[in-house]
């Protein structure tokens, strides 16, 4: 039985072409944007190939629809200024937003979000406020505002997330705190991990004891359900969440449980939502610049689109810790209710 031929890429017609694969992007879209020379070459390797530009190349080669669309996941969570910054930037650079919103919160029905735009042809660019799940096909730039590599240190936002869950525990650490719990966010989320790992690494090296990192959803029940599961003599003082709605909830699960906050458990949270003024205690928190982060996340799908060199990140730090009333210095008696 013979199997029908894979498809040429765009990657092997710049191998073969001697160039990279934005130049190839760049012929496709407009032949005078390279030298007559290089665009001979790559003439030569697509024809040699038989390379044929997908449906999203040939619309951006023929026309601009001025339109970017920002995916967002279908829960709540995510930052309001965040989006209203990228939009702002979007305007001020000559584009139109439409908001793509998934009821599916899945990173695989986002990224079929992402890829249903971009065939449709009705925008330019994808800017995700959450992880879009691979293999992601190459039709067109896209940009996920929470995804860190931490050698292209793609994305400013998580990469401050490693340092300031380091920070954080070293806080709790010089109240006293030795035994603590982590409320961890989804795995496939890279801000969950920067933070899951900075807590790691804090506790390794202020030689601290961690009595779990626990998996769940960004809600408030991941926070009942983690302090529910804790034996009654735990000597855990402190959890650190991994935002603000599960801090919510771990404040609830104290509650029910009759341990106080924070003369029995420490709680800290993350993103510093209105709500963590008004709880009770008010909850320590990061504040995080989710306007900055908006606006840079906006400029590198710009830059992408454009196919202009990646925008400088933003100097100055995008978190900073935020100490309030469910945070204080470590009980002497803990695990002994």
């Amino acid at each position: 039985m013979a199997y029908p031929r894979k498809a040429p890429t765009m990657n092997q017609v710049a191998v073969l072409a001697g160039v990279s694969q934005q130049t190839v992007s760049r012929y496709l879209r407009d032949e005078r944007s390279v030298t007559p020379a290089t665009g001979r070459r790559v003439a030569a390797a697509v024809a040699k190939l038989g390379y044929s530009p997908n449906l999203a190349a040939r619309i951006m080669r023929t026309r601009r629809t001025g339109t970017i669309a920002i995916v967002l996941p279908g829960w709540t969570g995510v930052a309001e200024q965040s989006v209203a910054a990228a939009c702002d930037e979007a305007t001020r650079r000559g584009y139109r937003v439409e908001v793509l919103i998934g009821m599916d919160e899945t990173p695989e029905a986002l990224r079929r979000r992402a890829e249903e735009a971009l065939t449709s042809g009705a925008v330019e660019g994808v800017l995700a406020l959450s992880p879009l799940a691979p293999p992601r096909r190459n039709i067109g730039p896209v940009v996920e505002m929470h995804v860190y590599d931490p050698h292209l240190r793609a994305d400013a936002a998580a990469a401050d997330d490693f340092e300031t869950a380091r920070a954080l525990v070293a806080q709790l650490a010089a109240m006293g705190h030795r035994d603590l719990l982590h409320v961890a966010g989804p795995r496939e989320w890279t801000t969950a991990r920067a933070r899951r790992d900075g807590y790691l690494a804090a506790v390794s090296e202020l030689s601290l004891r961690s009595h779990g990192e626990i998996e769940g959803p960004w809600l408030p029940d991941s926070g009942v359900l983690a302090v529910r599961d804790l034996p009654l003599d735990s000597p855990v003082t402190a959890v650190v969440a991994c935002n603000d709605a599960v801090a919510a909830g771990v404040l609830r699960g104290a509650h029910e449980r009759g341990w106080s906050v924070p003369g029995r458990l420490s709680v800290t949270g993350w993103g510093d939502r209105r709500l963590t003024r008004y709880t009770v205690p008010s909850l320590t928190t990061v504040v995080v610049d989710r306007e900055s982060a908006g606006r840079h996340a906006l400029e590198r799908l710009v830059a992408a689109i454009r196919e202009e060199d990646e925008p400088t990140a933003p100097s100055g730090p995008l978190t900073r810790i935020e100490l309030r009333e469910s945070t204080g210095p470590a009980p002497h008696d803990a695990g002994r209710d």
